[in-house]
């Protein structure tokens, strides 16, 4: 459906169900009149903008349908910027959506996924950054992704991508000027010069990027695959993590057949934990063969692979060869049953996989889950700080890479000593990535996937 900016919209802003209240909310230019037609209001005083007014609402024959509250906003002061009124009616889905139809047989039309926040995005209240922003904070599942949310809300990443865009346009407008008009009394940008401030640019936009990737780890969280030879003790990891018997546990080898998920929350940053069928080639029914397979299909899916084999018994090959094939993803190898007389010890077990970080534990007394949950962490988010994260969608930061990307051929077009006008054009191109996470390129695709993401009423 195309978007028409100019008419009143409505749509119940707050969620289905019964509640203290419900929030319906009118927005567009005749969201005033709209409102106060399907309204009587308590007292005779006009309605103003930023005061809530005792009202009751009335329906297609004047009878009372509920005793509300009418808040009105004028345009540009809300958060559309367009006016606006919300009407607060008791909590209950017929007396909103009541109201809601009221409304819309008034004149408006119902609201599309994410309208509200398109129109203050297309109004100027909020650039492209912080309107995706306020997706991330109506979903942030812990304090730490909440208060990242806010952050981009509040306009740091617009800065940072702004001041790094600035830099980028000044130093491309160098650039041209040196190459169009060479015999003009103009500075030229020495290579050693550009290079430098290229440099620069280059890292300035590393350190966004680790914020901005600190900030989907805060929000989306790690996908962490339990993989394993069966009878290694995966089911019980995940139960000991979890604390709780989420998968059944047996001294019957294979017993888990399917893939498992359970999420839980560590230094705010949700860990979606797989556990998996046990992975081996000697399987004896279809069944466990599904399962393996299910279970190397959520080892490619996963952000970080914890190999699991038990110290009680001695090692066998297969660990080994496995535990090589992980090296090209983020893995930890975990030596379990560590409550047990060890066959396998860390440090012997290091030595041979000197790739990878083996940590001792034992699922049955919990010991060291915790130094586990810290690796699995650390994995993913590097020497990123966590606590000064910034909301990033993937999408933004995949055009972050792109910048990167473009910053780094332009330095190599320097180095190879290349015509600087192959510089201007890799500049130009980091200069658009940057543009299109402020929305400044329109790309109406891209703004209604944005947006189509969003909740109607927000």
């Amino acid at each position: 459906m195309t978007i028409v900016f100019g008419d009143t919209i409505a749509a119940i802003s707050t969620a289905w169900g019964n509640s203290g209240i419900a929030i319906v909310r009118l927005s567009g230019p005749d969201s005033w009149s709209i409102a106060q037609r399907q309204v009587r209001l308590q007292t005779e005083a006009p309605l103003k903008a930023r005061f809530a007014r005792n009202a009751v609402l009335l329906d297609e024959a004047g009878e009372v349908i509920d005793h509300i509250l009418v808040l009105p906003f004028r345009g540009p002061h809300s958060y559309t910027g367009e006016d606006l009124v919300e009407l607060h009616c008791h909590g209950g889905s017929l007396a909103a959506q009541r109201c809601l139809e009221l409304l819309i047989s008034g004149g408006a039309r119902m609201a599309l996924p994410g309208e509200y926040t398109r129109r203050a995005f297309e109004n100027g209240r909020l650039d492209l950054s912080q309107a995706e922003a306020v997706g991330a904070l109506i979903q942030a599942r812990s304090n730490e992704a909440l208060r990242a949310a806010n952050r981009t809300l509040d306009g740091e990443l617009t800065r940072a991508v702004g001041e790094i865009y600035e830099e980028l346009t000044s130093l491309g407008a160098e650039i041209e000027v040196g190459l169009d008009f060479p015999e003009e009394d103009v500075p030229y940008v020495a290579d050693e010069s550009l290079a430098g401030r290229l440099e620069v640019v280059r890292q300035s936009l590393a350190d966004l990027l680790e914020r901005c990737s600190s900030g989907v780890i805060l929000r989306e969280g790690i996908r962490v695959a339990i993989v394993g030879r069966p009878n290694a003790g995966k089911s019980s990891l995940l139960n000991a993590l979890l604390k709780e018997s989420r998968a059944i546990v047996t001294a019957i080898p294979g017993t888990t057949r399917d893939v498992i998920e359970a999420v839980l929350t560590y230094r705010g940053i949700p860990l979606r934990l797989v556990d998996t069928a046990g992975i081996t080639e000697n399987y004896h029914d279809e069944v466990e063969a599904i399962g393996v397979e299910r279970a190397r299909a959520a080892m490619k899916e996963a952000d970080v692979c914890v190999w699991v084999i038990d110290g009680s018994e001695p090692l066998h090959q297969e660990d080994v060869d496995r535990v090589h094939e992980l090296a090209d993803t983020p893995h930890l190898v975990v030596l379990n049953k560590a409550d047990l007389p060890q066959q396998i010890s860390e440090a012997s077990l290091t030595a041979l996989i000197p790739a990878s970080t083996v940590i001792s534990v034992s699922a049955a007394k919990g010991l060291r889950l915790d130094e586990l949950k810290e690796s699995l962490v650390g994995l993913v988010s590097g020497t990123g700080a966590l606590d000064t994260g910034l909301n990033a969608s993937s999408r933004q930061v995949e055009e972050l890479r792109g910048a990167i990307a473009s910053v780094g051929t332009g330095l190599k077009a320097l180095g190879d000593g290349l015509d600087q006008a192959l510089v201007s054009g890799c500049v130009g191109d980091a200069r658009r990535s940057l543009s299109r996470i402020l929305g400044g390129d329109r790309d109406e695709d891209l703004l209604h996937e944005i947006f189509g993401r969003f909740c109607i009423g927000k």
